[in-house]
């Protein structure tokens, strides 16, 4: 049986990835759970599948999980912090690690999976963005095997030839085009935006997600995030990558072909497709999403990106265009602007003018080395805190 680990086990695309395990308990062996905080939701988790391990990324949660499962007689063993984080990521009975921690917070475990050459679904597209080089260095370097569980990536690696991911014009590709929903602000007016609320930003029209990944959707941020994520994961420069905006989230994403091809990869909008072709790649799996009626869709759309509306989609392109620690400090001061958007103390349109002036004051330099960027990352989420208060 394949033993896995997920990291992120009580967010979004961890209750997916579980469900579709679920429907294939004779292949897989789940190992290990992690979470944040949510020692309740963890402590049913564990009742369910039973793992070897269970890690609370927060040391109280983690003490307090610990004393339910002994009072339930439970046998899992609770770890915590990064050290435990890192550990059941690069256990020996683990073949694969479903990194879904959101945010910076993912970085290190998800770098012990690829040091002891897992194969990893990544979902936690940060990693790539603050550390893209050093990661795919280390993901070479120790024969691990990288698969996208984003949508939009998951998609364009099923319409590559037979799985490449390098040398894309030597297989005739001309350039990837990643869809987007737009977001839930797509048609507001520029002067409503100022005052829209955390509960509108998280209510996206297509995509069931956390209240972080809602609200990068609906700055359109995740989606300059991803063009970050797409240039290392398919080694491309990022003047080949076009954002496409597609409202009825069908077609995740294409690719173009010199020849003029361009192939789409076509599903119901829901998570467990691109988690279920991971789990089982190179073969197909049930993965318990609906069935795609293309009568039912009717008509497919699609637009530029606003970028009057959405500044972040600039933010990101310049910060993979100044490389270094510039997408570092990019993540940084979007998580902090967003952190406080949720929390009521800075507005949507807070959001861009955070990371604007922070990637303004934080200076990029070479992104030499793990320290380097780490670094890059504290330093701008000091600088953003400091304006967000102000």
């Amino acid at each position: 049986m394949i033993g896995i680990t997920i990291l992120g086990a009580t967010g979004t695309i961890g209750i997916n990835t579980l469900d579709v395990i679920a429907r294939h308990k004779e292949r897989y062996r789940v190992v290990a759970l992690t979470a944040n905080r949510d020692h309740g939701r963890m402590f049913e988790l564990c009742g369910i599948w039973r793992p070897e391990y269970a890690v609370m990324a927060d040391p109280d949660a983690a003490e307090q999980l610990d004393r339910r499962l002994r009072q339930a007689e439970i046998p899992v063993r609770v770890l915590s912090g990064v050290e435990g984080l890192e550990r059941v990521s690069s256990l020996d009975g683990v073949d694969c690690v479903m990194a879904a921690i959101v945010g910076a917070a993912g970085l290190l475990p998800t770098l012990a999976a690829a040091k002891t050459g897992k194969r990893i679904l990544l979902a936690n597209k940060e990693a790539l963005v603050m550390s893209g080089d050093l990661f795919m260095e280390e993901v070479k370097r120790h024969d691990a095997e990288l698969l996208p569980i984003d949508s939009e990536h998951n998609a364009v690696f099923q319409c590559l030839p037979n799985g490449c991911r390098e040398d894309l014009s030597d297989h005739g590709v001309r350039r990837i085009l990643l869809t987007s929903s737009g977001g839930p602000f797509r048609r507001f007016a520029l002067s409503e935006l100022a005052d829209v609320t955390p509960d509108q930003a998280c209510a996206h029209p297509n995509w069931v997600m956390g209240r972080k990944i809602s609200v990068d959707s609906a700055t359109m941020m995740n989606k300059g995030l991803e063009v970050i994520e797409a240039c290392h994961l398919f080694d491309l420069a990022h003047d080949d990558i076009q954002i496409v905006v597609h409202p009825q989230s069908i077609i995740h994403s294409m690719v173009e072909y010199v020849d003029g091809s361009v192939l789409a990869q076509m599903a119901s909008p829901d998570m467990r497709v691109p988690i279920a072709h991971a789990l089982a790649w190179p073969e197909r799996v049930v993965s318990g999403a609906q069935r795609l009626d293309l009568f039912s869709v009717a008509t497919l759309n699609f637009e530029p990106p606003d970028r009057e509306r959405f500044p972040c989609i600039q933010y990101a392109y310049d910060a993979v265009e100044a490389g270094g620690t510039a997408p570092a400090v990019l993540n940084a001061a979007n998580e902090v602007a967003v952190e406080a958007f949720l929390d009521g103390r800075l507005p949507f349109t807070g959001i861009p003018r955070i990371i604007h002036d922070v990637m303004g004051e934080v200076r990029s330099v070479p992104a030499a080395d793990l320290g380097t960027v780490l670094a890059a990352d504290r330093d701008a989420r000091t600088v953003a805190a400091d304006m967000v208060r102000r």
